[in-house]
């Protein structure tokens, strides 16, 4: 024979067993209390009442008149009988000073000596006593029948202890029928909460929802990815050490709006939308994030749990394949040329004109050498000459010609560690896409750029360390001035949406302008299109500042920016 061993009960079980051993103590107190105290009150309610009765039989003139007569019992018996039934008493005695009864409900007992005490009585005092006669223990009262000073005779009325105990019975059969109501109504007050509460807590007992807890602390602090929950009226409910860390938020904000945490105005927009939203990237001052959010529901809004995640790295390594792609394409085009024009010197030379295949393959060389020269001479700094080389191999594919400006003069190991090389790709690189973009199909269709360095322009800058410009222009139809604040917020864009979306170049561009305290501006370019520029300060370090400063001037026209 097997045998289980019961779980512990749930926490609304114990609860609910609490509550009912609670009620039914409280109501059975109340009843022990309230059927002694009614016992007692009977009882002194029978006491007044039998005192009452003794005291106007006593004071009656026609019972004075009887006494004095040869036959009291002749006129008294009836007398007291009809008392008796008026009053609810169960006898009313009228005795002689002697103690010999004249009235009896027994009128056998009429004659007799009267059982009790009566010395008190006679000395003409009223007093009541419980006290076992020929009707059993009752409670009477005794008073003297007096005529002046004179006692003539004695008055006993009484109420017997079980008739009281019978009224008390009655009483407490009524109480213990409400009491049984407020036991049962109690009881299923408690069952319906209780029912609630084990839904809520899905049945589990105490120690399970504590040892939940535990598992549930320890799971938020150890999960690196971010997570926020948003109660109904979009206040921070729970966030881990992740989401803190992700959205830069320190201190304790539980409690407060998301529209108090001073993020960035489209992330803030993405937690207050009531429709779910999945892997949407946005970008908070120095991190690119991809958000989820979900609705919590359960028949009505009850709030949002949005998961947080770090792309930061991601996305620069993207860029960095877009450009080995673009690189790539790049070759491959520089090839097939290469290839063409290889098959034309060697056709030349089969043909026997060997001094035109040199010309031809000269011409050639001193071609490409001078493209290299020309950008090597204006930036010798590495990483952004081998950028704009190869930058000038895909707009070339693209039909646009890429410039680099007579002003431009960048030596290499100018720039600081603290300004690194993937951030100025960045820069760059999406600058001189989107102008690309813009300038395709134009008329002498080109991109302008230029980088140098200089001093400070800025005369409340804290102090006088040189600064990168970086600016390109381009001959596409500008950037229309409704949307010139508008071309550097994530998402934005004038151009139709590819597989991998647009709206996030520009916004790149000004994240890392940001995290290095530069300005970023936006202007008309000379004969019309864009022109970006891009100022960063050369100081060996710095701090991340809290926004990018937007000097834009009213351009003509509209172009595709992203």
């Amino acid at each position: 024979m097997r045998f289980s061993v019961p779980g512990p009960r749930s926490l609304a079980g114990q609860l609910f067993a609490m509550q009912a051993v609670l009620i039914a103590v409280v109501v059975a107190g109340y009843a022990l209390f309230t059927y002694v105290s009614d016992r007692s009150q009977a009882e002194e309610a029978a006491r007044r009442q039998a005192r009452a009765v003794a005291r106007s039989v006593a004071d009656s003139p026609s019972v004075l008149e009887a006494a004095r007569t040869s036959d009291p019992t002749a006129e008294l018996q009836p007398y007291a009988l009809k008392v008796m039934r008026d009053t609810e008493v169960d006898f009313i005695t009228i005795m002689n000073p002697r103690g010999i009864r004249w009235t009896h409900p027994d009128p056998d007992q009429i004659g007799h000596p009267f059982r009790g005490h009566t010395a008190k009585a006679l000395k003409g005092e009223t007093f009541d006593e419980t006290y076992t006669g020929t009707l059993g223990p009752s409670v009477r009262a005794v008073t003297p029948i007096q005529d002046g000073k004179e006692v003539v005779g004695l008055v006993s009325a009484g109420i017997r202890v079980e008739e009281i105990t019978q009224r008390v019975q009655d009483q407490l059969t009524a109480l213990l029928g409400v009491a049984a109501g407020a036991l049962a109504l109690g009881a299923v007050g408690t069952y319906v909460i209780n029912a609630r509460l084990r839904r809520h807590t899905h049945g589990m007992n105490a120690a399970q929802l504590s040892r939940m807890h535990d598992y549930h602390q320890a799971a938020l602090h150890a999960v690196r990815e971010g997570l926020l929950m948003l109660d109904g009226q979009y206040r921070v409910a729970l966030i881990n050490d992740g989401g803190r860390e992700l959205l830069g938020v320190a201190g304790d904000v539980v409690g407060r709006s998301v529209a108090e945490l001073g993020l960035p105005a489209p992330l803030t927009g993405a937690l207050l939308a009531s429709e779910p939203r999945v892997d949407e990237v946005h970008l908070t001052a120095s991190r690119v994030l991809v958000i989820n959010t979900s609705p919590v529901s359960g028949g009505e809004r009850r709030g949002t749990v949005v998961t947080l995640r770090d792309v930061t790295e991601l996305q620069s390594l993207m860029g960095e394949l877009d450009s080995e792609r673009g690189f790539t394409q790049a070759l491959r085009s520089q090839a097939h040329e290469a290839a063409n024009r290889l098959h034309t010197v060697v056709s030349l030379i089969e043909l026997g004109r060997a001094e035109e295949a040199v010309e031809f393959a000269t011409a050639e060389l001193e071609l490409a050498q001078a493209l290299t020269d020309q950008v090597v001479a204006a930036v010798s700094e590495p990483v952004l000459a081998a950028l704009l080389l190869g930058k000038t191999a895909q707009a070339n594919e693209r039909g646009v010609e890429l410039m680099v400006s007579e002003d431009s003069s960048l030596d290499d190991g100018l720039l600081p560690e603290s300004l690194p090389s993937r951030d100025l790709v960045t820069i760059l690189g999406n600058l001189i896409d989107n102008a690309v973009d813009a300038a395709q199909g134009s008329v002498r269709a080109r991109v302008t750029v230029a980088a140098y360095t200089q001093e400070t322009e800025d005369p409340e800058a804290l102090d006088d360390s040189p600064e990168l410009v970086l600016r390109v222009s381009d001959t596409g139809p500008g950037v229309d001035p409704e949307h010139a604040e508008a071309v550097f917020q994530r998402g934005f864009s004038t151009k139709p949406a590819g597989p991998g979306g647009r709206g996030l170049g520009l916004a790149l561009v000004r994240q890392a302008v940001q995290r290095h305290e530069g300005t970023l501006s936006v202007s008309e370019a000379d004969g019309g299109g864009a022109q970006f520029e891009v100022r960063l300060p050369l100081r060996e370090s710095g701090a991340v500042a809290e926004g990018v400063t937007s000097r834009t001037s009213v351009p003509r026209g509209a172009g595709g920016y992203a």
